[in-house]
């Protein structure tokens, strides 16, 4: 294969710090200042994160998913609520979500427990979606194996017809809230001697704890 050897790759990781002076009591805070510079600077795609589940037996599964709202209570996306995701969610509702800010050399890990969101929450959100994206919705059986690409664009041509306006809300699609119990901010620094802060929840209050990198 002429592809790079991945062990010879290095790069110097030296455009900041995270000192434990001036932090916030709270993770929140400091997400969001770390969000509004990630999108501040172009980064695309600065709300893309990874979300881990895991499958009764402990098998774990991860893919990329957008955030679509966080605040005091949360961290909150939106899917099919049959897709593998969704079922191992229903089975396990425990998510790991990474934030992978690569190009600022940031990092923000977090870990909770996951709830459902309201319905006239989803309806909310998916009626603020492009036309487009709502027939999508609908046409993909997400996680299931279709047959080929024709079997999907011919679903999605037929409910776009069915649907040209006004597209309702599949019984099947939600979202879900992922509370966070452990939130850790990772800012990169020369000789591999990254900063790593981590927030815990203890009680009703935040634990601020430095980690060895």
């Amino acid at each position: 294969m002429n592809a790079p050897d991945p062990a010879r790759l290095r790069e110097s990781y030296a455009r900041g710090e995270l000192p434990e002076e001036g932090l916030p009591a709270e993770p929140l805070p400091l997400f969001a200042q770390w969000f509004s510079e990630a999108a501040a600077v172009g980064l695309p795609e600065p709300n893309a994160m990874i979300v881990a589940t895991a499958a009764p037996d402990g098998a774990p599964s991860a893919r990329t998913v957008l955030l679509k709202g966080f605040g005091p209570d949360g961290f909150r996306f939106f899917t099919n609520l049959g897709s593998r995701k969704g079922r191992e969610l229903a089975a396990n509702p425990r998510a790991a979500l990474v934030f992978p800010w690569h190009p600022m050399y940031r990092q923000v890990r977090v870990e909770g427990t996951v709830e459902e969101l309201p319905r006239e929450d989803v309806r909310a959100y998916f009626d603020s979606r492009p036309h487009g994206s709502r027939i999508g919705a609908w046409a993909s059986r997400q996680s299931e194996v279709v047959g080929g690409r024709a079997e999907i664009d011919e679903r999605y041509a037929a409910l776009s017809e069915r649907w040209p306006d006004d597209v309702p809300l599949p019984d099947f699609w939600g979202g879900y809230l992922v509370v966070p119990e452990a939130v850790e901010f990772w800012q990169g620094r020369l000789n591999r001697l990254h900063d790593r802060i981590r927030y815990r929840r203890d009680g009703d209050e935040w634990k601020v704890e430095r980690l060895a990198p």
